[in-house]
């Protein structure tokens, strides 16, 4: 239940409030500043939390991207890149930095972050776009073949 009203302290609301107002444009580190903590949420059988099992449940349903942050955020980033993965490992890596400060400053910021329902639009937005980027056969895409796709969607002539 505590999901459905945010953290009590609205830590995870006011930073994805401050990231909206940082970077208008990037929606999936807007949507990992909101899920940065979740692992507290997700507990194992075992009660244990790890940052793995956050950033696996977030995967299917918001991508790739957001996954990663999720994840890179509470761990220590690992800085060790393949030549050619260098400039991606580089953006990577300031995505992150930017959304552990924007954590660490929603603790002291004292804005109306708003509510978790403000957030459902971006999270429907999101969600539609990590199943259309994602392999044609791994997922149901809800929207259907993009426009000028030569992809037959079934039960359509």
């Amino acid at each position: 239940m505590e999901l459905l009203h945010g953290s009590p302290d609205e830590r995870r609301l006011r930073t994805a409030a401050l990231l909206r107002r940082s970077h208008p444009f990037d929606k999936e580190l807007q949507l990992a500043g909101l899920l940065h903590d979740i692992g507290r949420l997700l507990r194992l059988s075992d009660g244990t939390v790890t940052v793995g099992v956050a950033a696996e449940a977030v995967r299917p349903l918001l991508g790739e991207r957001v996954a990663r942050l999720v994840r890179l955020s509470a761990a220590p980033f690992d800085t060790r890149a393949g030549a050619g993965a260098e400039a991606e490992a580089e953006a990577v890596a300031e995505a992150v930095a930017t959304l552990c400060h924007a954590r660490d400053s929603a603790g002291a910021a004292d804005l109306d972050a708003g509510v978790l329902e403000d957030w459902r639009p971006l999270l429907e937005l999101v969600a539609a776009g990590a199943c259309r980027v994602g392999p044609a056969r791994n997922a149901l895409d809800p929207l259907g073949s993009p426009r000028g796709s030569r992809r037959r969607v079934r039960g359509l002539p």
